[in-house]
């Protein structure tokens, strides 16, 4: 049976962040065996005339792909702000060649980017969101914030995925204590970022063997003097943005995995520490409630709360056999839930409402 053709607008490989983290994970999966997929890069790291030329690139290998292997769904993954924009283009030349578009919003902050916006910025998103098939919601949170948008039955919720590392779990059972507590993502005020040389002074004071490492790149160095002024550097390391073997051996070093973000959608960097069985303390925004239950597998606070976040990780680094059940707790959630197939398989089911 001849394979169905379905186009991608992705971000390049090695682009930082979620949105390459989930497609990267469909190269060489399930999905390409059930279907060709043809990738169209957007977007990639760098100064904006190496931006500017990806696109335009992307725009032409785009009306190629439609004209000559006439995809039946043109699946695009998007953000807010300048990924937005990018993405108009692409969205107007499927819709005029009346293919059906699936847009997977990837996006945080809701309120920035359509409730505080002008009206004729909400009027703009209206009319391109409500160009598409279908819009994937990461949460139940976010197909309430997009229901403000399109009507619901426009709404699909696809969770984003992880994978499960079964031997790390185990051995966190027998293994000392690191004290290390992880970061993983871009360093910056959406994150909570600056949160967290107050949560370094509050922990290293009843834990100094505690080490904070913030693997990712952004402000770093602002982050630096707020730490030296506090007399919290020895604390706290910046391995910089960390890929394949970096990133597995922190992850599997770690002993709590924290993200203070004030938005989010479904972070790809906690669903990652779920999967190698690390407890989580984080926040009540976007998805993350989803995922992190309080009193299972970590516990979210209010954003900025740096109380909460340090009396929850001095809870958990004094207490083994609370670490060791959080830990199992991360791993049954993905396992049951999370799973990359499980992923593949919602996207498939989409798919194949538009082709049969």
């Amino acid at each position: 049976m001849r394979k169905v053709n379905i186009c991608m607008v992705v971000q390049e490989p090695l682009v930082r962040g979620g949105i390459a983290a989930v497609v990267n994970g469909y190269r060489t999966s399930k999905l390409e065996e059930a279907f060709n997929i043809y990738y169209i890069e957007s977007y990639k790291d760098g100064g904006k005339l190496s931006k500017l030329c990806k696109v335009i690139l992307g725009y032409f290998h785009f009306m190629f792909i439609l004209m000559f292997y006439k995809p039946s769904v043109v699946h695009i993954h998007s953000s807010f702000g300048p990924s937005f924009y990018r993405k108009i283009p692409f969205i107007y030349f499927a819709h005029f060649k009346k293919i059906p578009i699936i847009n997977h919003i990837h996006g945080a902050d809701f309120e920035t980017f359509y409730t505080k916006a002008s009206q004729k910025k909400k009027k703009l998103i209206r009319k391109i969101y409500n160009k598409c098939s279908k819009l994937i919601a990461l949460s139940d949170e976010w197909k309430d914030n997009l229901m403000k948008i399109v009507p619901e039955k426009s709404i699909i919720i696809i969770h984003n995925y992880s994978h499960p590392h079964y031997d790390v779990v185990i051995n966190r059972d027998t293994r000392e204590l690191n004290y290390q507590v992880l970061f993983l993502g871009e360093i910056g005020k959406r994150k909570g970022c600056y949160d967290i040389p107050n949560v370094v002074e509050k922990v290293s004071k009843i834990i100094p063997k505690v080490k904070f490492v913030l693997a990712g790149s952004g402000d770093i160095q602002q982050l630096k003097r707020i730490l030296e002024d506090k007399g919290m550097s020895k604390y706290v390391e910046f391995p910089g943005w960390v890929r394949g073997t970096g990133k597995d051996k922190l992850l599997r070093e770690s002993d709590i995995f924290f993200l203070p973000s004030y938005n989010e959608g479904m972070p790809m960097s906690i669903l990652d520490a779920m999967g190698y069985g690390l407890p989580i303390v984080s926040t009540n925004v976007g998805g993350i409630p989803k995922i992190v239950v309080n009193g299972k597998n970590g516990y979210t606070c209010e954003p900025g709360d740096t109380d909460c976040f340090a009396n929850y990780m001095i809870e958990l680094l004094l207490c083994r056999e609370k670490l060791r059940d959080f830990s199992n707790g991360s791993y049954e959630i993905v396992e049951e839930n999370y799973s990359l197939d499980l992923h593949i398989k919602s996207l498939e089911k989409l798919y194949l409402t538009y082709i049969c």
